[in-house]
């Protein structure tokens, strides 16, 4: 057996693999001074440590198993190593609307990596197809791979590559757009897309998932039904985020661009309607709008499409003790704007107020948000907030911090005149400023709390 054959094992764990006889790619029964384990053995990340063997096991799942507990592996088989994912031709219906699938990489669009053991950009948009044959119940689906990146490496140069992809699409005549995209930094491109391509006549749908194809539980096919599904046959024509909902995979919640977040690093249900309610909710079979005031899908192909983008932005999130040199660095470095996440209704401490004045006298835009991410900017309350507008910070009224973050970069590749730069900042365009925020927008379910342990087990999940 030659070193392929062991692929990434190294030291103490290479040692025990051949003291077996077994290499990766056999499948094994492996026990250990716990219990036993059946599954495939993985190759392992080059830069991994050599305490351990990795199984992927029946039930899809990987497991590190450490080689000081292993008592003996056994052979069941041999599998055959992944090459490639097979591919699915679509075929036109004329009866059916046309969607275009836009593929930009992350989780939706992974599979295992065999080389590092991680989990990487693979599919191809005809991959994906062939991954969930129900798409060809909704429409006509047409592919393209734009990029295949990861979320937290997309940029400028990807977001102008999207917005124009959209645009021609739409100049085209799709009945629909979906964006398959990463789901780090998926509320980062949908509000540059909200300013971007503002009334368009046609749904443009973001999507993602959090667990990739060869995991078991993931959320990626239906996450990918709903999302074409809307795109398909939605009135809703705007920019969104369509994922699976917070209690179950019955129905996924299609999130206005502007006012969605990514609320947790793991879970499946990540994304949530901020300060609001979401748009509507999605199912296999209809599509229930759970509010009126949402762009309308037209017959025309126009839209405003306004593509800037200034990259010396920046966005800080306030924190006790800060100190005025990370303000001073982004004046030294030529940064044009600020976001400010502060706390409360919009505070930050007195050590940095020089620096702020120092920024606005240099002509940097400084906006105000809160980390609180639910409720609005209230500068006039506490005389701190006061004090603050006076050095020249604008309120930010209850955008997102990320959201105020996009829109500025947005405002800044357009002009830097400061009255114009506030009026752009202070005009809603895509929903990113309400006047007021919904009774029931403000909704967290806090475990061990009777009344919410009770409404928990009246559910199945």
């Amino acid at each position: 057996m030659n070193d392929e054959n062991y692929k990434g094992y190294k030291g103490v764990a290479l040692s025990v693999l051949k003291s077996f006889g077994v290499n990766v790619w056999n499948e094994v029964r492996v026990t250990t001074t716990e219990t036993k384990f059946v599954g495939i053995i993985l190759p392992r990340s080059e830069g991994s440590n050599d305490e351990h063997i990795v199984l992927k096991l029946r039930t899809g799942y990987n497991v590190g198993i450490r080689v000081d507990k292993i008592q003996s592996i056994e052979l069941l088989g041999k599998v055959e190593k992944p090459t490639s994912i097979p591919k699915k031709e679509i075929s036109p219906d004329p009866k059916k609307p046309d969607v275009k699938l836009i593929s930009t990489g992350g989780t939706i669009a992974s599979r295992l990596n065999y080389r590092t053991g991680a989990v990487v950009p693979a599919f191809e948009p005809e991959e994906l197809y062939a991954f969930v044959p129900e798409l060809s119940e909704y429409c006509n689906l047409s592919t393209e791979k734009l990029y295949s990146v990861l979320s937290e490496d997309i940029g400028p140069e990807q977001w102008f590559g999207i917005a124009n992809a959209i645009a021609n699409d739409i100049e085209n005549g799709y009945h629909g757009i979906v964006i398959a995209h990463g789901t780090d930094t998926m509320h980062y491109t949908s509000s540059i897309l909200s300013f971007m391509i503002q009334n368009p006549p046609i749904p443009i749908v973001m999507v993602g998932s959090q667990r990739s194809s060869d995991r078991p539980a993931s959320d990626a096919p239906l996450n990918l039904i709903y999302s074409v599904k809307t795109a398909a046959e939605s009135d809703i024509a705007e920019v969104t985020v369509c994922m699976i909902g917070p209690i179950s995979d019955a129905y996924g919640v299609l999130h206005r661009g502007t006012r969605v977040r990514k609320m947790h690093s793991s879970h499946r249900s990540t994304f949530r309607t901020i300060g609001d309610i979401p748009l509507a909710i999605v199912d296999k079979e209809k599509i229930v709008p759970l509010r009126k005031d949402y762009n309308t899908r037209r017959k025309d192909k126009s839209f405003d499409f306004i593509v800037a983008f200034e990259e010396k932005v920046a966005l800080i999130y306030y924190y006790p003790n800060m100190k005025p040199d990370i303000i001073e660095a982004l004046i030294d470095n030529g940064y044009k704007g600020i976001v400010l996440a502060g706390t409360g209704l919009g505070h930050v401490n007195k050590q940095i107020y020089p620096a702020l004045k120092k920024a606005h006298d240099k002509g940097i835009f400084i906006l105000m948000t809160v980390q609180t991410l639910w409720g609005y900017v209230q500068m006039y309350v506490y005389e701190t907030g006061r004090d603050i507008m006076s050095l020249g910070v604008v309120p930010g009224e209850n955008m997102l911090p990320e959201v105020a973050y996009m829109k500025l970069c947005w405002t800044l590749g357009q002009t830097t005149d400061p009255e114009q730069v506030k009026e752009i900042m202070l005009t809603p365009i895509a929903g990113e400023i309400t006047e007021r925020e919904p009774t029931n927008a403000y909704l967290v379910l806090q475990g061990g709390i009777p009344e919410v342990e009770e409404f928990i087990s009246k559910i199945k999940i």
